[in-house]
């Protein structure tokens, strides 16, 4: 069999951003081998879940149930399969072996599936794939053949499939992260354009007003004062790619900033390279919710929480109180008796707990 004929390899390739999983792959190769049953199982790393994509007759449902059962957590020969070997049946049942005997008589032969070829393929992850071809009459030498040939590009498939797999688990591990935190980032480009971000930022554009994309994906600050300052900076690290970072306050009450700094090495798929990155990070709860929880945590008074927040903003006493209007006496005492409900020995220990 030719390996290129009805582009299997094609098929196999694109398998991993198909749905099901290497639907039109499996159907090719059954039909290419005229088995009765196809099937290509996974084993993403030791200690994890197999799971299994099929075509074809499959196994009567109390087959199947039987098999889940007594046999799919037990030492079956296909899991000491040599890589990149192919085997027939024959050679991995040993009939004097009773696990092996129950296996056959109690699954294979009912089921009537008694001839397969199959192989087994790794990559240096760690994961595992097996690509079996069953059938009723003989599978003959021709599709071992094929299986053989399709061993390295099945190894690079599978190599693709655990890449984005542990892409996709990092994403969603990342994503909870950011939402947690409230942070998200989104790159620019030269016009400010939104090219990527984060899921959370989405979020953060519903949650406030403070951002928005605007018209043609464009990142759009409420501020007509910070618009120009970010497209003034975008604009720069375009031209300049070594300009160092910028802070930028957005907004004071719920807290928002954004950083934002040269993209040195952006995606080179991208329609539109970004030239720039923009970190935002926000607070969901106003300064009022943030001194009722320091009033719950501690007994603080209304006053006292009130400039434990505002020193916790990186303020000085002084400056808290002029921005409070209290007077510098008064407000050294409020902080005496922060220290004491807090159990702090000083404000830095303190400001942590804001």
């Amino acid at each position: 069999m030719r390996l290129d004929d009805s582009n299997l390899l094609t098929a196999l390739h694109e398998g991993a951003f198909e749905q099901p999983l290497w639907h039109s792959f499996l159907l090719r190769i059954r039909e290419r081998t005229n088995a009765g049953y196809v099937s290509l199982i996974f084993r993403p790393i030791d200690d994890q879940p197999i799971f299994e994509l099929s075509t074809g007759e499959s196994p009567p449902l109390h087959l199947r149930a039987l098999f889940h059962e007594k046999f799919v957590r037990d030492p079956l020969p296909y899991r000491n399969m040599r890589e990149g070997r192919v085997y027939r049946f024959e050679e991995l049942i040993d009939p004097a072996e009773p696990l092996h005997r129950a296996f056959l008589d109690e699954l294979i032969l009912p089921w009537g599936m008694i001839h397969s070829q199959s192989i087994r393929v790794a990559e240096p992850g760690g994961s595992e794939a097996w690509l079996g071809c069953l059938g009723r009459a003989d599978i003959g030498s021709s599709v071992s053949a094929l299986m053989s040939a399709l061993a390295p590009h099945l190894r690079i498939a599978l190599r693709t499939f655990a890449t984005l797999e542990r892409e996709r688990a990092r994403s969603t591990l990342t994503s909870e992260a950011f939402r947690r935190l409230d942070f998200g980032w989104l790159t620019l480009d030269a016009r400010c354009r939104i090219i990527d971000m984060t899921e959370h930022m989405e979020q953060m554009f519903r949650r406030s007003t403070v951002l928005r994309r605007g018209r043609y994906g464009r990142l759009t600050p409420e501020s007509p004062t910070v618009d120009r300052q970010v497209t003034a900076l975008v604009k720069q690290f375009a031209q300049d790619p070594d300009l160092p970072p910028r802070a930028i306050n957005l907004a004071r009450d719920p807290l928002m900033d954004m950083l934002l700094r040269p993209l040195r090495d952006g995606s080179v798929v991208s329609p539109s390279p970004p030239v720039a990155i923009a970190y935002v990070s926000g607070d969901r709860w106003s300064q009022a919710d943030r001194c009722d929880q320091l009033v719950d945590m501690f007994g603080l008074l209304p006053s006292e929480a009130r400039l434990a927040w505002s020193i916790a903003q990186g303020r000085s006493i002084a400056e808290a109180a002029v921005e409070l209007g209290l007077t510098i006496e008064t407000a050294r005492n409020y902080s005496k008796k922060i220290y004491a409900k807090t159990g702090s020995r000083g404000q830095s220990s303190w400001c942590a707990t804001c």
